[in-house]
């Protein structure tokens, strides 16, 4: 009976549909700041390039539903964190040793900032996304640095897109009411985002030590699990990472035998981020069907990957379920009332006068 229960109850978690209160036109706004970038990119032969500035162009998904001048600053902020992020991803790329404990500095700190000025979903998801995927790209010296401004290219369109759409949006729905300023607690800033960035850390190193091809993805989506309100969150955002990227990648493998030229990837990328940016605060699980073609063209499309599509498949699916595995244990630790005591105790003693 409590087995039968169980699985009614994990069904009815698994059909739910959110409401959404986001305006229409905000997925249209966030598809041109991602799709944009690699139609440009076409434009002068350089896919890859492209594809870098469409990785930059994520940053939009931060825009704060806020009074205009707030919602730009904090934008900006959110650009340059992206490039910085992308920065040392790559600079993990040419010195190895520093890979894992970059990650692990990228996802604490990001996480901290996020959370002491409350920052809403996706939170710091696509800093250690972006810090992960440049850690993995081929490049060197010059080709690099040309990377590197691609994206920061790609964060400036998308900061310039946010504001034509914010313009609008305040002229329609007015300025919206002030939010109560935060009062961050030591626990829910520092412990928890240390607690989160060990585990990013420890998914990438696990990522390693088992030799997947194709690591980047690991942490990202340990960090996309262990991101739960509450330890039952995690655990339906696991269940529905596994299950959306299975189905999504049936449909990366139709997507890869049509006879997709760049301009057909631009356009195939931009759909998909209307489709998710309208889909992904009513059902997640749907939203992962189409978020997992498009991470796969954002990191692979550009880079002349040799590997098959069925084998990018498995690879893909295998980094998805080390990394959302590792993330709800690190969920359960972070709700153990005993484990952020450890933890918390440990960290007040660095402080100055700790005990």
């Amino acid at each position: 009976m409590s087995l039968k229960r169980f699985l009614v109850d994990e069904w009815r978690q698994l059909a739910s549909v959110q409401r959404s209160d986001r305006p229409w036109e905000m997925p249209i706004a966030a598809a041109l700041a991602s799709g944009l970038p690699v139609f440009v990119g076409m434009a002068f032969g350089e896919l890859g390039l492209g594809l870098v500035g469409s990785l930059g162009g994520l940053v939009f998904l931060h825009l704060p539903a806020t009074r205009l001048s707030h919602r730009m600053a904090w934008l900006m902020a959110c650009a340059f964190g992206m490039t910085g992020s992308y920065a040392l991803g790559l600079l993990g790329h040419l010195f190895p040793p520093l890979l894992v404990p970059l990650l692990v500095i990228i996802a604490v700190v990001v996480t901290m900032i996020c959370r002491f000025y409350a920052a809403p979903p996706p939170g710091s998801l696509f800093f250690v996304m972006a810090a992960a995927i440049g850690a993995y790209t081929p490049a060197h010296g010059r080709m690099a640095l040309v990377q590197l401004g691609a994206l920061a290219l790609g964060t400036v369109l998308a900061v310039a897109i946010a504001f034509l759409y914010s313009l609008h949006i305040v002229s329609r729905r007015g300025v919206p009411a002030p939010s109560p300023r935060p009062d961050p607690e030591f626990d829910f800033v520092v412990v928890d985002s240390v607690v989160i960035g060990g585990f990013v850390g420890l998914s990438l190193l696990a990522a390693e030590l088992l030799q997947l091809s194709r690591p980047y993805w690991v942490p990202v989506s340990c960090l996309a699990i262990i991101q739960g309100a509450s330890l039952r969150a995690a655990w339906t955002r696991q269940l529905h990472r596994i299950l959306g990227t299975a189905v999504g990648l049936l449909a990366f493998v139709a997507l890869a035998q049509l006879p997709l030229d760049g301009w057909g990837v631009a356009t195939v990328l931009t759909l998909l981020t209307l489709v998710i940016e309208t889909l992904v605060v009513r059902h997640y699980a749907l939203a992962a069907v189409f978020i997992t073609p498009l991470t796969i063209l954002l990191a692979e499309a550009g880079q002349g990957s040799a590997m098959a599509p069925q084998q990018i498949m498995q690879a893909r699916l295998v980094d998805t379920v080390v990394g959302a595995v590792i993330g709800l244990a690190g969920a359960a630790c972070l709700h153990s009332p005993r484990f952020r005591a450890v933890v918390g105790a440990g960290l007040r003693r660095l402080l100055p006068g700790g005990a």
